[in-house]
């Protein structure tokens, strides 16, 4: 009776080395798209460089050893785990800036001034909406204040509604320095009629 000698390079060296390599591309592959989106021409392509060197290398680690079924399943797992590891590193980057629209209820004036006092931009109108008259306050800020934001309408208005979107481009940075860039302490207010 023969032994056989298990090889830990074929079933345990090269399946990590993909798992590792496809978290790695596909994490930088995340933040490539994340950036393309919000408008940084020249990082991207960098990133877009570095990720298929990488996906490169791991795909010919599978093509050497295509009939080891445990490489698939390990540049299967790589890409899943890379999926969510990009998505954690973005947020907790939290690159460019949101713009944030708030609906409330009249008798809005606390929320709006505590925003204005916090240092970000901010813009409202008065309007009607279904139910009667309410505010819109539109305001901007670096995806890193976010929450301090979102506190702030839960502390003062916490029934308000509000959406946020990514913002692309802005021409001034509003965020701290509201209202005129270099100023300090100012912010935009158009009250409606």
């Amino acid at each position: 009776m023969t032994l056989i000698a298990f090889d830990w390079q074929i079933w345990v060296i090269i399946p990590m080395f993909i798992f590792i390599a496809r978290i790695f591309d596909v994490s930088i592959g995340t933040l490539r798209i994340i950036l393309m989106n919000r408008g940084y021409k020249t990082f991207a392509p960098l990133l877009g460089f570095v990720e298929i060197l990488i996906w490169v290398i791991a795909i010919s680690k599978i093509m050497e050893n295509l009939d080891n079924w445990v490489n698939y399943i390990f540049y299967a797992a790589g890409f899943a785990t890379g999926n969510y590891v990009g998505m954690y590193i973005e947020e907790k980057l939290a690159i460019g800036k949101v713009g944030v629209r708030i609906v409330t209820k009249r008798g809005a004036e606390k929320l709006i001034k505590n925003i204005a006092d916090q240092g970000f931009g901010i813009t409202y109108i008065d309007a009607k909406g279904k139910y009667g008259d309410v505010h819109v306050i539109y305001s901007t800020c670096k995806r890193k204040r976010l929450n301090q934001l979102l506190d702030l309408i839960h502390e003062f208005n916490p029934k308000a509604f509000y959406t946020i979107e990514d913002i692309r481009y802005a021409n001034h940075d509003y965020d701290n320095h509201a209202g005129i860039p270099g100023k300090k302490g100012l912010f935009s207010f158009r009250k409606g009629k």
